[in-house]
């Protein structure tokens, strides 16, 4: 069954980023469809989405690293968007299995995507009140600033795993290693959040309580 995507509302980013947060402001601007089913396990179908999308991670990147030298470095954002995609699509099904998939939006995808690779970036978009998220509707500005943070940390270990080009057999096993083990990541964070409760702020007044969409009018 061919799966869409569910457009949110997009974000365009200006001239002089750096790519790699452009291509994640472009890419959270969408949501992927998930044809999973609302499970009676969802712990299990969780961690059996995890396992495989894990599996796919690393092929991917392994398979994209294995291009030697010069021609390696021009996989390395190739290599990010394909595994963003595996990651996003593994949140989505995961949201459907604990039929809470209505509820993911950009802040949710952002925080599940991203949260391991810079906790401290989601200061402005995510409060933790005793055990359960506040998700704050994020603006341009506060995307932006995540966008940019998680991008410089990326770019640091981008560089870093670019040197493995030049190493191209034992280089790929280790960037295939590596995306399986952030897609783990991505799937705790994710799990974490659709087992416990999340609500959604709105300027304030509006809220999204125990991760449904039910929005309450602001108080006289």
């Amino acid at each position: 069954m061919t799966q869409r995507s569910r457009q949110v509302p997009a974000v365009i980013a200006p001239a002089g980023h750096g790519r790699i947060a452009e291509a994640i402001l472009d890419f959270v601007s969408h949501v992927p469809d998930s044809t999973v089913a609302d499970s009676t396990d969802p712990a299990g179908a969780a961690r059996r989405l995890a396992r495989r999308a894990a599996r796919r991670a690393a092929l991917t990147a392994g398979s994209l690293a294995l291009p030697p030298g010069p021609l390696g470095w021009l996989t390395l954002l190739p290599e990010l968007l394909a595994i963003w995609k595996i990651q996003a699509q593994m949140v989505s099904d995961i949201a459907a299995a604990y039929g809470r998939h209505a509820t993911l939006g950009r802040e949710q995808m952002l925080w599940c995507l991203f949260r391991h690779t810079t906790a401290q970036a989601f200061r402005d978009l995510v409060v933790r009140m005793g055990d359960r998220l506040v998700f704050r509707q994020a603006s341009y500005g506060v995307v932006e600033r995540i966008a940019k943070q998680v991008g410089i940390k990326l770019t640091r270990r981008t560089l870093g795993s670019g040197v493995s080009r030049w190493l191209p057999v034992i280089g790929a096993l280790g960037v295939g290693a590596y995306a399986h083990y952030d897609t783990g990541q991505v799937a705790r964070t994710a799990i974490a959040m659709f087992e416990g409760e999340f609500t959604f702020e709105d300027a304030g007044a509006a809220s999204r309580a125990d991760g449904r969409v039910a929005r309450q009018s602001p108080a006289d």
